[in-house]
């Protein structure tokens, strides 16, 4: 059973920068893309970043481009989301996810991804 343990979310003012983590257990993700979504409040679940495996390749949404960036640590079996020039719109459950190993191509779809975390809350004050 693959477990997903998001981490460092809080209360930041805007322009400032937070550090998020996800840290796999159960079995190794390193062959898994991953990605980023959020949840603002009463909004759906929304797409951040995705990237591959080899972390070759990156995806990020328009309104978080320039700003986020994802990585990842296959050692360690961590996934990565440094956010910089944060914007009150930015206030969100945070939530990391993996899709199958089948699937090698970055994805923007919630529904692609079969394994969730349990989020964390990122506050941005204005």
């Amino acid at each position: 059973q693959v477990q997903l343990v998001e981490s460092g979310g809080g209360l930041v003012q805007a322009g400032g920068s937070l550090s998020l983590s996800c840290a796999a257990s159960g079995r190794t993700l390193s062959r898994n893309v991953m990605g980023w979504f959020r949840q603002p409040p009463g909004k759906e679940r929304e797409f951040v970043a995705s990237i591959t495996w080899s972390a070759r390749n990156t995806d990020y949404a328009d309104s978080v481009k320039g700003r986020f960036t994802i990585s990842r640590d296959n050692a360690k079996n961590t996934l990565y989301l440094q956010m910089a020039s944060l914007k009150p719109e930015d206030t969100a459950v945070y939530y990391c996810a993996a899709r199958p190993t089948s699937w090698a191509a970055t994805s923007r779809h919630r529904n692609d991804y079969d394994y969730w975390g349990q989020g964390t809350q990122v506050t941005v004050s204005s």
